[in-house]
């Protein structure tokens, strides 16, 4: 019997924990931790009830306020600029042989190994959606699994058994190359996740303007330069969507090549299947928490500095989403557009 504790329960923790408590809660212990005072009355009230692509049900999950006894995996499911003080505030919990497990976007395996140290850190790359529509309500907006592994590429017995745990949320490929997920992943996050905070609204409404698609691929091409000049092997996300091909070449930002319009359908096709996707930053910013923007493009401005790589376009897009969590700005598709006019 392993003991397993779900750090944060919003929308990815919530769905987690839920399916966690569903499937393994009688051959193992599932705790999901939670200092927002209303999730944890909402859950200890009423379950935690899920919706969306899974249909609906309610989950009795044990919900704690503060870790207690030993666990053998630590699911990290807050937001990225919460994720070293919960790493700090669980390592205590961690048995010697456990490991912590990163679900954020971003690079924070890195992060979370200066605290727990690298054997005792797995990744956890998310290619599912979700997003929380009241305490004690997730919906699950897109279908899809897990990419694990270590990011520092070393083979790990625990991930077999992290896999076995994470199927009833979705299907589970163990990476020997978690990096190159991982970039992968974050140059998808410094686009979509980024425009949604800044745009206000979903992504399949966000994703019918051209404006934003050529925003998207501005920024994935910064990223993706800047992950080449790491030496990282970019993957494909979902198996599909090919990030050194979506990088613009310089003919098409000129326009008027087939290549171009091909890339803009693809991004046509992706706001199609995740059109319900909602920006985790921008639900942190009505909560009047800080947005992970320095996790995502901020760290492509900062890695691309040290390489001597311009990344305009990501830090315009960092200083515009911490404008709107000022107050500065109001997420909109005229902030887009303003945006778009200063970078493009």
């Amino acid at each position: 019997m392993a003991r397993i504790l779900v750090v944060g329960c919003g929308a990815i923790g919530g769905l987690v924990a839920a399916r966690l408590t569903e499937h393994h809660g009688a051959d193992h212990t599932i705790e999901a931790l939670t200092t927002n005072d209303a999730i944890a009355k909402a859950i200890e009230a009423k379950g935690l009830r899920t919706t969306g692509v899974d249909g609906d049900a309610t989950t009795a999950v044990r919900c704690v306020r503060a870790p207690s006894g030993s666990y053998d995996f630590v699911l990290l499911s807050t937001q990225p600029p919460q994720v070293e003080a919960a790493a700090r505030e669980a390592v205590a919990h961690l048995a010697e042989s456990g490991a912590m497990v990163c679900f954020q976007n971003g690079l924070v395996e890195e992060r979370v190994a200066k605290i727990v140290g690298n054997e005792r850190v797995l990744g956890g790359v998310i290619a599912w959606g979700a997003s929380m529509k009241e305490p004690g309500v997730v919906e699950r907006t897109s279908h899809g699994g897990f990419a694990i592994g270590r990011f520092d590429g070393v083979e790990d017995p625990r991930l077999m058994q992290l896999a076995t745990l994470l199927e009833p949320v979705g299907p589970v490929d163990v990476e020997n190359d978690l990096a190159g997920a991982r970039w992968s992943k974050l140059a998808i996050n410094c686009a979509i996740s980024t425009l949604g905070t800044i745009g206000g609204d979903r992504l399949g409404a966000l994703m019918k303007h051209r404006v934003v698609r050529r925003l998207a691929l501005e920024i994935m091409t910064e990223t993706v330069q800047v992950a080449r000049a790491e030496d990282v092997k970019l993957r494909k996300v979902s198996g599909t969507l090919d990030l050194d091909w979506i990088a613009l070449r310089p003919e098409e930002r000129r326009g008027g090549s087939a290549s171009l319009v091909a890339k803009h359908s693809l991004l046509l096709a992706v706001g199609a299947r995740y059109r319900k996707l909602r920006s985790s930053m921008l639900y942190a910013i009505e909560r009047g928490r800080e947005p992970a923007v320095d996790f995502l493009n901020g760290e492509v401005v900062t890695r691309g500095a040290r390489r001597g790589i311009a990344t305009p376009v990501n830090a315009e897009a960092q200083r515009t989403v911490h404008a709107i969590a000022r107050g500065e700005h109001r997420p909109s598709m005229d902030t887009l557009r303003d945006f778009a006019a200063r970078v493009l």
